[in-house]
C-alpha cells in the first residue's frame, strides 16, 4: 500500500503575532493565509497482509520481514513480497513473470512432491525415493530503509542509495520472517477504511466547493450594490 505525504505551499502573512486588532488588542499568533498543499512523496507501507491458503506447493508467503529475490532482465536484483512461484523449462524456480529466483533452485523433472520448510529449505521426493532430498535453500533480503526502495512494476522493487544495501539471510535467521508453503500474502489495504476515508474526503471537498461558491456570490452581491 502507498501513502502520500503532503506539505503546505506558500503562506501570505496578513498580520504578524503582536499586531494590533480593531479592538485594540494584540494577536497572540500570526494571521496567515495559505495557498494549499502539494504531494511531496509517496511512501510504501510494508505492514503484514493477510495469509490465504491455496494448497499449491509453489505458493509461498513470508510471515514477517523479508523479500524474495529474483534476477530482472536488466541484470538487477528485484525484491518482492509475492511468492507465487513456478518452474521454467530448466526446472528453476521463477516468479510469475518468469524471472529466476535468487539464489537459483532447480527442481528435478521427476520430482513427485516439493516441500519447503519454514526456514526455506527446499526438498523433493522422486519415484522410488520417498525420503526428502534437499535441493536448495531460499534466501530472503531486507533493508535498513525499505521505504527507500524504488518500484519498477510487476510487484518488484529495486535497491537505491536511500534504501541501503540488501541484507540477505535464511528465513527465521537474524530477524527474517518465516516462509509458509501453500499460502499467499493478501493485500495489506484495509478496503473498508479506505472507503470511509474516500467518502470523508469527498464530503470535505463538497463543503469547500460550496464555501467558495457562497463567497463568490457574496462578493458579486456587494459589487452590484455599492
Amino acid at each position: 500500500m502507498d501513502r502520500a505525504n503532503f506539505e503546505s505551499l506558500f503562506y501570505q502573512v496578513v498580520k504578524n503575532a503582536g499586531a494590533q486588532t480593531a479592538d485594540n488588542t494584540s494577536l497572540t499568533s500570526p494571521l496567515a493565509v495559505g495557498t494549499g498543499v502539494k504531494v511531496v512523496s509517496t511512501q510504501k507501507l510494508f505492514t503484514q497482509g493477510g495469509l490465504a491458503s491455496t494448497d499449491n506447493a509453489l505458493d509461498l508467503a513470508i510471515d514477517g520481514k523479508g523479500f524474495f529475490q529474483a534476477l530482472l532482465p536488466d541484470g538487477r536484483v528485484g525484491y518482492t513480497r509475492s511468492g507465487i512461484l513456478s518452474r521454467n523449462g530448466d526446472g528453476l524456480l521463477t516468479t510469475t513473470s518468469g524471472y529466476v529466483i535468487q539464489p537459483q533452485i532447480q527442481i528435478p523433472a521427476d520430482a513427485t512432491s516439493i516441500n519447503i520448510s519454514s526456514s526455506g529449505i527446499v526438498s523433493v521426493t522422486t519415484p522410488g525415493n520417498d525420503i526428502g532430498q534437499e535441493v536448495g535453500q531460499l534466501s530472503l533480503a531486507n533493508f535498513s530503509n525499505p521505504r527507500g526502495l524504488t518500484p519498477v512494476g510487476e510487484n518488484f522493487l529495486v535497491e537505491t542509495a536511500e534504501s541501503g544495501v540488501a541484507q540477505t539471510g535464511a528465513p527465521l535467521d537474524g530477524g527474517f520472517g518465516k516462509v509458509l508453503q501453500g499460502y499467499v500474502e493478501s493485500s495489506n489495504v484495509n478496503v473498508v477504511q479506505q472507503l470511509v476515508d474516500m467518502i470523508e474526503t469527498q464530503r470535505a471537498y463538497e463543503v469547500s466547493s460550496k464555501s467558495i461558491t457562497a463567497v463568490d456570490e457574496m462578493m458579486q452581491f456587494i459589487s452590484r450594490n455599492l
